[in-house]
């Protein structure tokens, strides 16, 4: 599986060895959840939590940028993940920060990963199934512990620390700064760059929730709010053909042969659109995604 699950496909496979159910939730600090507490409380039943804001690059002063292959493959040991096994994600808000990470999987080369369609509320709501409550199996800073130890070792002399998770970087579904400014701003763009922010945001309407951040967005950027991919009510994918028809409306088109790339805050959301397109286009490819997004370019 490669782009997402029901809860009802969850519920038939969670008992296959293969199946690694990780909880990546992470929220905006106006949302004022506890991720960590919350997965403490209670989980899909064997999730390991993985934290997609602390398994990142600790010298950027970007919040939760892509970290190195080796940083990742580390913390994919720590909670337990293989090459051979059939990763599913979810997080607690419905749909949110779990597509970043079913993006970071599709970067680092991992392509059986599938994002459960709905979250912790779709699985709650089917019959029939049970939610652990039980002190967790993997301790919940395993993967973000597991990083940070990687690049401490790393900038040892003559260290060269080592994974049994194999992660090979896609360099083409990242972007940087330069190549945001070389392929998609300007006459010359080859490329379509999507905002999944608020349209109030992109247009520069609204401040931005961050310090120091102006507004406004990147010069002939569209705008494709994350939530219009979605279903309003249970926060699940709407169809192949609505999803296509929502980037379509905003002058991209991630069927067609101009490269279309994602950005949005500070690279979550942008990750939603990533798996949304992927669902549109039929075939499990994600879209590339601007890193560093408007946190960056906005600075």
């Amino acid at each position: 599986e490669t782009t997402v699950v029901s809860a009802e496909w969850l519920k038939a496979n969670i008992g296959r060895p293969d199946v690694v159910v990780l909880d990546c939730s992470w929220y905006l600090p106006a949302m004022e959840r506890d991720p960590r507490a919350e997965h403490e409380a209670k989980r899909v039943p064997g999730a390991r939590f993985f934290d997609v804001d602390g398994v990142s690059d600790p010298s950027s002063p970007l919040p939760h940028m892509l970290p190195d292959a080796g940083a990742f493959a580390a913390a994919c040991d720590a909670v337990g993940v293989a090459n051979g096994d059939q990763v599913v994600v979810y997080d607690g808000a419905g749909l949110f920060s779990a597509a970043r990470g079913w993006w970071m999987f599709k970067v680092f080369g991992h392509d059986a990963v599938a994002l459960l369609d709905g979250g912790m509320r779709a699985w709650e709501k089917l019959d029939g199934a049970t939610v652990e409550t039980k002190p967790p199996a993997v301790p919940i800073a395993a993967a973000t512990d597991a990083c940070a130890r990687w690049y401490d070792d790393a900038s040892k002399p003559s260290s060269t620390p080592s994974s049994s998770f194999r992660a090979t970087l896609r360099p083409e579904l990242v972007l940087r700064r330069d190549d945001v400014l070389a392929r998609c701003v300007g006459a010359a763009a080859t490329e379509t760059l999507v905002d999944a922010r608020p349209k109030p945001r992109w247009a520069g309407e609204a401040p931005e929730p961050r310090a120091g951040i102006r507004s406004g967005r990147v010069p002939g950027s569209a705008c494709v709010p994350f939530f219009d991919v979605l279903d309003a009510d249970d926060r699940t994918f709407k169809s192949r053909d609505e999803i296509r028809d929502v980037f379509s409306a905003a002058g991209a088109d991630v069927t067609g042969a101009k490269k279309v790339v994602a950005s949005c805050g500070t690279g979550v959301t942008a990750c939603v659109l990533s798996l949304g397109a992927a669902i549109a286009r039929g075939d499990g490819t994600p879209l590339p995604v601007y890193d560093g997004s408007w946190t960056e370019w906005g600075a």
